[in-house]
């Protein structure tokens, strides 16, 4: 799952990319929340920076968008439940279901039945088909773009043997459609859906808790691409002004929606206490943090998704520190050896013992702003088990065992590398810190800063880059969504891209663990053969882990239950937020 910072790192340009980077938090809190009662009524201000790329449910791919989208205006199946404790917060609890769903078939058979009552947001009820054809349209891969696409591997499709792609392809073309074959796939009876797959897949609740690829969808809504950015609720809020009204560069305003019933719904998944909430998009992170540390007007009714920047930290005390949470987030950032480039395991295991990852730390926040990683999984995500070939480096890395390992890799010293990573003055210190380890360990670092043509650049099959930067959450709280994305080659069928393979990385024994976790049937099966396959890229090197991102955050002094949650991406969580009126 792509971090906002990631999202911000694509987008913008150098000079913008170094709020967003040197902005995200810490483990645990370092201040407390408004405390007071909670209650219904007044504006909530939500200050955003960069515009988010879609609205549209199945494109939709931000943390923290997904979590925004679940409490205020996109209803699932199943959803998570407002909790700081993952134990509670990663299970999935029923929302537009009557439960948590029946599997049969080894896990790749799912039963779950709508809710009589639920409405949209014009008073038309929700339907069986509604859930049908939202599905569908993950299908139309040259239309529904950017989104989470789980459901082409997974659903009981074949193969199109020209493209490599299911032979559905979504409800926009008729030709070479197999109709009958998705038709075959996803069944209605009255307000039952049952999803057949081709392969067990024990912890779709979770998936469609996590991502809105499941969504309910109006044919007779939908426009395509154009849809981008429609906002047509069934749940608690509708956008001000119609489904139409949201802007991209400004952002809209979400009042209560009058056909949302709260007896088909749970205060543990949304309060819905603010009458309003206002998204306003625009203002840089400097302006948003002057504007909240300042605490007047309506900024005392505000929350932002900007991390406070570093060049803030001396300014969060007193009652402004009482305003603040500093808490670890579910993103990873990590480095990959380009395999193309540097084909010796012994140069890729010296760099690993180079790598000095405190001074990275330092050079970009310290610990307000990262926590050492000690594998490319998150520690909150279920069956976490540190990298046995990373648990044991120093934070400040070995150059002297470094050294000695490039030695006897018999190549000539100083050895050279290029370290490609997305340019800004923040990461730039941050490069900077890391080619100065490398270097005492008998590297020639060339330092490759890129603008916003980065990801672009990276997912290129041919490149200069021998080291590159990557960051990465998972989708839902398992490893599948993790090193299999990152690492299994196999889905990268294009001749122009890697994908997110970055290192171009083709390993038969990881590979062989992947299939055996996809085809588990218990998720005790899937986490043990996950921890093998990690197990297989830190004993190949196949990447390097730097730091867990930390969000710090700040918010207004009338706003109350503000919490942010692994339901949330650890972003604030708009279930239980409200303000003092």
């Amino acid at each position: 799952m792509a971090s906002y910072r990631k999202k911000t790192l694509a987008v913008a340009a150098a000079a913008a990319m170094s709020i967003s980077l040197a902005a995200c938090g810490s483990n645990g809190s370092s201040g407390t929340t408004n405390n007071a009662s909670a209650t219904r009524g007044g504006t909530l201000y939500y200050y955003i920076y960069k515009p988010f790329d879609h609205n549209d449910p199945q494109r939709t791919y931000l943390g923290v968008e997904l979590s925004n989208m679940t409490r205020l205006t996109n209803r699932q199946l199943v959803a998570f439940p407002i909790s700081t404790d993952p134990a509670v917060s990663n299970k999935p609890v029923a929302d537009l279901a009557t439960d948590t769903g029946t599997s049969s078939d080894h896990a790749k058979t799912w039963k779950f039945t709508v809710k009589n009552g639920v409405k949209w947001q014009d008073g038309k009820p929700i339907t069986c088909e509604d859930f049908k054809y939202g599905a569908s349209r993950v299908f139309a891969t040259d239309v529904i773009t950017g989104g989470p696409n789980y459901l082409l591997s997974y659903l009981d499709i074949p193969t199109d043997p020209k493209t490599g792609l299911p032979a559905y392809k979504g409800p926009y073309t008729t030709k070479n459609n197999d109709v009958a074959a998705f038709n075959k796939a996803i069944t209605c009876d009255g307000q039952t859906i049952t999803y057949h797959f081709k392969k067990p897949w024990p912890d779709f609740p979770l998936a469609v808790a996590a991502l809105h690829m499941m969504d309910p969808y109006r044919k007779d809504k939908d426009q395509g691409d154009k849809s981008n950015y429609q906002i047509f609720s069934n749940g608690p809020y509708e956008l001000q002004g119609g489904p139409d009204s949201w802007s991209k560069e400004k952002g809209g305003t979400f009042v209560r929606n009058p056909n949302y019933d709260a007896s088909t719904d749970s205060t543990n998944i949304r309060k819905a206490l603010p009458d309003k909430i206002v998204m306003d998009i625009g203002q840089t992170t400097e302006t948003i943090y002057d504007r909240l540390i300042k605490d007047s007007g309506q900024d005392q009714d505000a929350v932002t998704l900007q991390s406070v920047p570093p060049s803030y930290y001396s300014q969060i005390t007193g009652p402004v520190a009482a305003r603040s949470v500093n808490v670890m987030s579910p993103f990873v950032d990590y480095l990959v050896p380009n395999f193309d480039n540097m084909k010796n395991p012994k140069v890729r295991r010296a760099l690993a013992l180079a790598t000095d990852v405190q001074a990275w730390i330092n050079a970009g926040g310290g610990s307000k702003a990262y926590a050492p990683a000690k594998s490319i999984v998150n520690p909150a995500v279920v069956g976490y088990k540190a990298n046995p070939s990373f648990a044991n480096i120093p934070e400040a890395g070995d150059p002297a065992a470094a050294k000695k390992l490039l030695q006897q890799a018999g190549v000539k010293m100083p050895y050279p590398i290029t370290f490609t990573y997305p340019s800004s003055d923040t990461m730039d210190k941050q490069a900077a810190a890391l080619k100065q380890g490398w270097d005492k360990a008998g590297f020639k670092t060339t330092l490759d800063g890129l603008g916003d043509v980065y990801y672009s650049v990276i997912q290129q099959p041919k490149k200069k880059s021998d080291v590159i930067w990557g960051g990465w959450g998972s989708d839902w709280p398992s490893a599948i969504t993790v090193t299999p994305p990152l690492f299994d080659y196999r889905p990268n069928v294009s001749s122009a891209s890697v994908g997110q393979d970055y290192g171009d990385y083709k390993s038969a024994a990881f590979n062989k663990l992947v299939d055996q976790a996809q085809g588990a049937a218990s998720l005790d099966q899937q986490t043990q053969a996950l921890q093998q396959a990690d197990a297989v890229l830190g004993q190949d090197t196949a990447y390097i882990p730097l730091e867990i991102q930390k969000f710090y955050f700040v918010h207004g002094s009338k706003v109350t239950g503000f919490e942010t949650t692994p339901a949330s991406a650890m972003y604030p969580d708009l279930g239980p937020i409200g303000v003092q009126h």
